[in-house]
This record gives structure tokens, sequence and C-alpha cells, in this order.
């Protein structure tokens, strides 16, 4: 069998996608890695959307769609993935290097952008896993700081290795260079996981529920409101599902590029 990644060597840029340098890489653990990759000079993109980026298969390339974790200023692209042993893509994925080849896609595109949003004052950015990818670029978007008063990280993960950018997201951004100060005011984090001990344990389901994730710092009403609260989810087909269906219930519109809405789901992560 041929090396996986020696093949990568061998790529060619075409009309829909450039060939792109792995500049570093990181492994949270046995199931989660991050990456970044070289940028285009023509390449832009809305904080939230998304990618095609792989590996050449056999006869043509690999691709899987990826949101962008990077903000949209940054000089390198970031993304975040899951393991998969006998997964097509993230087999052979994770174990790029830096120097690997990687193809990127020339248009991203998504409905996790601010633009399919109607105003409001508490953004509440849903995310189970890798789901969190899209909100670490949005995060970083100092047009967010501007559009809502609050904006908060909830995500939830299996165990507690699986936080990925945890120290990041405590530190509330320190450091960063164009949202530090409002990110240290305005943005809350709230990490909870499901199989192993940790502070907050359970589904985000189970803290809705109780109220706990509407608790201090968080301001506002005690429950999801419709007039001032706005959504975005990113997680398993199952997350999705369950609280768009909750979120429809309450009273909150979809939204999308066309006609913004209360809440908003990747419907390409969906269907």
């Amino acid at each position: 069998m041929s090396d996986p990644i020696a093949e990568v060597a061998t790529l060619e840029p075409s009309a829909a996608l450039t060939v792109e340098t792995v500049c570093s890489v990181r492994h949270w653990n046995e199931h989660l890695f991050s990456f970044t990759i070289t940028r285009p000079a023509s390449f832009r993109f809305r904080s939230g959307e998304f990618v095609m980026i792989g590996l050449q298969g056999e006869k043509k390339p690999l691709l899987r769609a990826y949101s962008i974790a990077s903000p949209a200023y940054a000089e390198e692209i970031e993304f975040l993935s899951i393991k998969v042993p006998d997964g097509p893509l993230t087999s052979r994925l994770q174990l790029i290097q830096p120097g690997d080849q990687i193809y990127l896609g020339r248009k991203p595109t998504g409905t996790l952008v601010t633009d399919a949003l109607l105003p409001g004052k508490r953004l509440f950015l849903l995310a189970t896993g890798t789901g969190l990818a899209p909100f670490l670029s949005l995060i970083r978007d100092p047009d967010v700081y501007e559009l809502f008063e609050q904006v908060i990280v909830v995500h939830s993960v299996r165990r507690v290795s699986d936080l990925a950018f945890r120290e990041e997201l405590e530190s509330q951004l320190a450091g960063d260079p164009l949202v530090q100060d409002e990110a240290l005011l305005q943005l809350h984090y709230f990490p909870t996981v499901t199989q192993e001990e940790f502070r907050t344990t359970g589904r985000i389901g189970v803290h809705v529920e109780n109220g706990q994730l509407f608790q201090h710092p968080v301001k506002g009403a005690p429950n999801f409101d419709p007039e001032t609260d706005r959504i975005m989810l990113c997680g398993s087909m199952a997350f999705n599902r369950e609280f768009q269906a909750m979120f429809t219930a309450l009273g909150f519109t979809e939204g999308s590029n066309n006609k913004p809405g209360e809440f908003v789901i990747e419907r390409a992560f969906v269907d």
C-alpha cells in the first residue's frame, strides 16, 4: 500500500480548487485535531462559513465540507477535525504534517453568518464536538461585538480532552489583536461534558431546562426569548434537529442569507 501522505505531493490546482500547504498541526487527543494551511491572496470568506477541503483520491480529489475556524482576517486558514480510523478522508487527513499539501475549495459559503440573523441582544452559539469550529471564527470577528451585547459559546463534548481551544475560550480571548477588550466584557464560555466528571456535566438541553445556561454572568431573560435572542446551531444531526424543533416551537423563525431570522442552522450538515 502506498503512503497516503506521499500521495499529496502530486496535487494539481483546478478551476474549483487551489493547492495549499499545511502550516501547523495540533492533536488534542486521539480523536481530535486541528490544523492550519496557507491562505491564497484571493480567498475571502465571512466568519462562520465553510469550504471544501481534501486530498487526492485514486481517481479524483476526495473532498468534504469543513467549517473555517480562523477569523476572516487571519493570514492562515484553520480547521478542526475528528479522527475516524476508517474514514475515507479523515483516516488520511489526521496524518498530515507541516509541509504537506491539501486541496482548498475556492468558494466558501454557509448560513452560520450574522447576515442570516435579525438584530438582537444575546447571541447564543450552541455547538457539539467539532461544531465549535465556525464559532471560533465568529467570536474573533469585531463586527459580532458591535451587533450583540453578549456572545455566549456553549460547547458540549463527551470528554474533557475534547474541549478544544478551552484555554483560549476560558481566557475570553486574552491577547487577541482585535477583540480582546470586547470579548472580556461580552464573551461568555459555557463548556459541558457528558461522559466524564467536570464542573458542568450533561447535554446542553439539560442546562436549558434547569436554567443554568441563563445564570450569571449571562444577563437577560431566564430562557430563550425570540425578541432579544439570536441562535446559531452547529452539531450532530440529531442535536441540530432537536434544537431546530425546539426553537421553532418557541416562536423563533429560521433565517437564511436571503431572509434573516432569529436562529440559523448549517443546512449543509443536516440535509
